[in-house]
Formats: C-alpha cells, sequence, structure tokens
C-alpha cells in the first residue's frame, strides 16, 4: 500500500459563509478565564462507598496533570484515579475526579495537600463506583469574544442561526495538533502497521478517524446536506447514542430534522459495516476514496467502527455583551464535541483554521468518546 499523505491544512469549509460570508476577525481565549468549561454529570454521587469524588477547579492545568496530583496527594497509583473527560488547558474548568480509597478516609489534610498548585477543591463526596470516561452529559461553556466581531455586524445573525438549526460537529484543530503533526504520525504509523506501544493512548488511530469524519462533513456541507437526513440515512436521536436507519424518507422524518430531533451521522472507520444505505452510504463512501491508506490501516489496526452525528445542537444557548464590549456566549455541548467548532463558524481566527496553535488549545486528542457504536 503507497503512502498518501492527509491534506493539510484541509479546506473543511463554514456552513454560514454561504450565507453570511466569511466571518471577522476576533479573538478568544486571551486569558484562562475567558474559556470557562464546567462538566456536567447528569447524576450525583450517592455519599458513600469506596471511591472518593472531588469536584475540582483547575486553572492552566490538564485533566491528566490533576489525576497525577490526586494520585500522589492520596498516596495512591494514577489508575486507582477516574475523570470522565479531558478538560481544556488553556481555560478555568471544574470536574469531577474519583479516587479510590477502599477503607481509608478522606486525608484531614488534603486541600494542603494539594496547596500551591493552581487547583481548588470545591466539594468531596463518596460515590461506589470509580468514574469512568464519557459517563458525563456534556459540558457548559461560558466564551469570551474581543476584536472586530464584537463591533461590526453580523455575529448576532451568525449566532442566531446557529442556535435555530445547529452547528456542523467537526473535529476540533487540537485533535490533529500543530501543523496536523498528529494526523502525518498516524499516517505514517498505520502505513506501516500500527502497534499499540507506539500509540498508547490511541492518539494517533483517534486523529485518522476524526480527519476521515471531518472529510465525510465537509463534502455533506457542499452538498447542502449536512443537516438533512438521505435516504438509507442512520440518524442519530438528539442528545443520545440511540440510532436507527431510515427505510423511507418522509415529511415526518424531514420535520425531525428541521427541529432538532434526530441528526444525520458519519462514520469513524474501523471493521465492521456501516448500517446505511442508498444515497447516505454512497455520501459515506465517496469522500473517502482518495484516502483508502487510512482507511485500511484503521481496519487492520482493529479500530472499531462507530457513528458520530454530523450537527450539533446548542443547548441553553446566550450570547451578552459586558461593559467593555466583549461578548460572552454560553451553552452546553454533548461529550466529544467542541466548543472550537462553533467559535470557526463566528470568527475568523488563526487557531480556528486548523493552523498551528500558539496558545496550547484543549488536551482532546485522546481516544473518541462513546458514540453511537456500532456493535
Amino acid at each position: 500500500m503507497t503512502e498518501t499523505p492527509p491534506v493539510w491544512p484541509p479546506h473543511w469549509p463554514r456552513v454560514l459563509d454561504a450565507r453570511f460570508g466569511p466571518p471577522r476577525p476576533g479573538a478568544y481565549r486571551a486569558c484562562p478565564e475567558d474559556f470557562q468549561v464546567e462538566e456536567i454529570l447528569g447524576f450525583s454521587p450517592e455519599g458513600e462507598g469506596e471511591h472518593l469524588w472531588l469536584w475540582i477547579e483547575k486553572r492552566g492545568m490538564t485533566s491528566d496533570t490533576v489525576a497525577r496530583a490526586l494520585a500522589r496527594a492520596c498516596e495512591v497509583s494514577p489508575r486507582s484515579v477516574g475523570y470522565a473527560g479531558l478538560k481544556d488547558r488553556i481555560a478555568v474548568t471544574r470536574q469531577w475526579f474519583s479516587v479510590h480509597l477502599p477503607g481509608r478516609a478522606t486525608p484531614d489534610d488534603l486541600p494542603s495537600r494539594l496547596a500551591g498548585q493552581s487547583l481548588t477543591l470545591l466539594e468531596t463526596r463518596r460515590h461506589p463506583r470509580k468514574l469512568k470516561r464519557g459517563v458525563h452529559r456534556g459540558n457548559r461553556f461560558h466564551l469570551r469574544l474581543t476584536g472586530d466581531v464584537t463591533v461590526m455586524p453580523g455575529l448576532d445573525e451568525r449566532w442566531s442561526w446557529l442556535c435555530r438549526h445547529g452547528v456542523p460537529n467537526y473535529f476540533g484543530p487540537q485533535r490533529f495538533g500543530p501543523d496536523g503533526r498528529n494526523l502525518h504520525r498516524a499516517a505514517s504509523l498505520l502505513a506501516r502497521g500500527w502497534r499499540k506501544r507506539d500509540d498508547p493512548q490511541g492518539m494517533l488511530l483517534s486523529a485518522a478517524r476524526s480527519y476521515l469524519f471531518n472529510v465525510q462533513l465537509a463534502a455533506r456541507i457542499e452538498q447542502g446536506t449536512w443537516d438533512s437526513p438521505l435516504e438509507g440515512e442512520a440518524v442519530i436521536l438528539d442528545g443520545s447514542s440511540s440510532q436507527f436507519v431510515i427505510e423511507r424518507l418522509d415529511d415526518e422524518l424531514r420535520d425531525r430534522a428541521a427541529r432538532l430531533d434526530i441528526h444525520p451521522s458519519g462514520v469513524l472507520w474501523g471493521r465492521g459495516e456501516s448500517v446505511a444505505r442508498q444515497e447516505a452510504l454512497a455520501s459515506e463512501r465517496d469522500p473517502l476514496a482518495a484516502h483508502q491508506p487510512l482507511c485500511e490501516g484503521l481496519v487492520r489496526a482493529g479500530a472499531r467502527l462507530a457513528r458520530r452525528p454530523l450537527r450539533l445542537r446548542l443547548a441553553a444557548p446566550g450570547l451578552e455583551r459586558d461593559a467593555e464590549g466583549a461578548v460572552w456566549l454560553s451553552f452546553e455541548l454533548p461529550p466529544g464535541a467542541y466548543a472550537t467548532s462553533v467559535l470557526r463558524e463566528l470568527i475568523d481566527h488563526p487557531t480556528l483554521n486548523f493552523q498551528p496553535s500558539p496558545s496550547g488549545d484543549d488536551e482532546r486528542g485522546a481516544p473518541d468518546a462513546p458514540t453511537a457504536a456500532v456493535q
């Protein structure tokens, strides 16, 4: 198999450019306080059990760094620490962690053991089970925008359209690394044969799968079908991993899609057969015809085929302006979705166009969150 280097930077279209033109220049994440994220767990710890759950606010730290700090403070192995999802580093974020402490009380001096680090222990609770990846319901974002985009016409109209119609569910630039470095490493590794020891966290596999998904989504945007189901489409229910295949497309299903109740989906490539049929199956396969080395390498590596919605619904959206003229956006996204994919439709900024990122971005180059896996 001849390795075909992936195209970088890619030309993945915005959905709003055809309606409103390109977005205005703007800035975001000038400091961590401009990018605030709060995990939505969706349930509460029970109050008793072997696992100590900790509600933590961190600033300028990765989730993995916090997990290692907790392991040291509680004198346990890093494997005894769990968390639901990776959160942005250059940000102020709140999320739950768990530490397995069977037969042990919570250390009385735990806050002092954590002192001197960029984190704050806000609450502790007990629970019978470890906190596992992907179990949270989503994340709440509160983001500050500055620059020309906030004083020139157009931002409010773009935001209003996204709130009504949804957002393209691109994997963000963070997934691919500066200059697409993770993707090119993935292509080289898959060409010679993927081995876990070369990619222990699956980061490079995820970069390849994410790239192929974005290729499919970009093609559907160019066709004008990213937000409307095709014949034979495998649609995913909003806010759920449940899916079904459309046997006959009718007005009721089109109306459900227009109401953001169901979303068209694309494939996270791997072993297995797509459940899509007819026109929808062709929409998955045709854009990937030029990327067979990546597809075949993922199959040989043992990645399992899964599905991901092509569109996101912005839950609880809000837009406000502060006394300094900056714009604050608020919205909720499901696990595995990227706030940068929302911002990319609203402002022009180099780090949102899959260019090198000097700011550190977030850390979600890790394996994909569970998304309607085809078993």
